[in-house]
């Protein structure tokens, strides 16, 4: 195997390239509790409950993001990046991506303050999570950016899924799945910028493959969490109220 240091840098293009094939093929819209969810075969019990387990995982973004900003020196930076603090926290009490995350439990049919507590999440999305938080405290800021890249493949993955709600769970006020329908030009302007930082900064090769394998562990990340439900939901589903509880 060749060192990564003797190595040239890719082009602009090439490294694109190897982070949008990296991601396309890892990213959890391949997984089997996705395609149960988009096809209509998840119960309300395993929809409310992607939803609930999921809101933790939400809760996580904004604390990685303000670790990101703590990394950095740059004020043009820092301004940029707020953005996305202010997207999931909101510039006031019940705004903000949180909150819509919220109304959506609610229009599943979960009580509000239940999901809000995350006293009911699992302890497999738990750990996942909070490595993802780890993951960006530990890494330096060129790598903890490349691994927000996942956001490239998330529009379409929400648009999908607004579709297939709307399709297969007629039973969910459809009102509340504003989270869905305002994300995606939100994250399409979110990668561009994070992709115009990373290629940038990303030098060498051997900097080229360290961003590509945060964006590796990201994904792995996304993927456990749903490993974590299908276990507890699906197959054999020995989670709190599974079929096998």
């Amino acid at each position: 195997m060749s060192d990564p240091s003797t190595r040239p840098p890719l082009t602009r293009e090439e490294f694109i390239d190897w982070v949008r094939r990296e991601g396309e093929s890892r990213y959890h819209d391949h997984h089997r509790y996705h395609h149960l969810m988009h096809d209509g075969k998840l119960t309300r019990l395993q929809l409310q409950q992607w939803v609930l387990n999921r809101y933790y995982y939400q809760t996580r973004v904004p604390i990685k993001d303000a670790l990101i900003l703590a990394k950095s020196e740059d004020p043009a930076f820092r301004r940029m990046w707020i953005r996305r603090i202010r997207d999931h926290d909101g510039d006031a009490a019940g705004e903000g991506g949180l909150e819509l995350w919220l109304r959506l439990a609610e229009g599943v049919g979960l009580d509000r303050e239940e999901v809000a507590s995350c006293r009911s999440v699992l302890p497999g999305v738990r750990f996942a999570c909070d490595g993802y938080v780890h993951l960006i405290r530990e890494r330096s800021l060129l790598e903890a950016v490349a691994s927000s890249l996942t956001e490239f493949f998330s529009p379409d993955l929400m648009t999908r899924r607004v579709l297939a709600w709307e399709r297969h769970y007629p039973w969910i006020d459809k009102d509340t799945l504003d989270y869905f329908r305002t994300r995606p030009p939100r994250a399409r302007q979110d990668s561009l910028e994070a992709i115009d930082f990373v290629t940038a900064r990303a030098t060498t090769y051997e900097l080229q493959e360290r961003c590509v394998a945060a964006l590796i562990r990201k994904t792995e990340i996304l993927w456990h969490l749903l490993d974590s439900l299908y276990t507890a939901y699906v197959e054999p589903g020995w989670g709190p109220g599974g079929a096998r509880a």
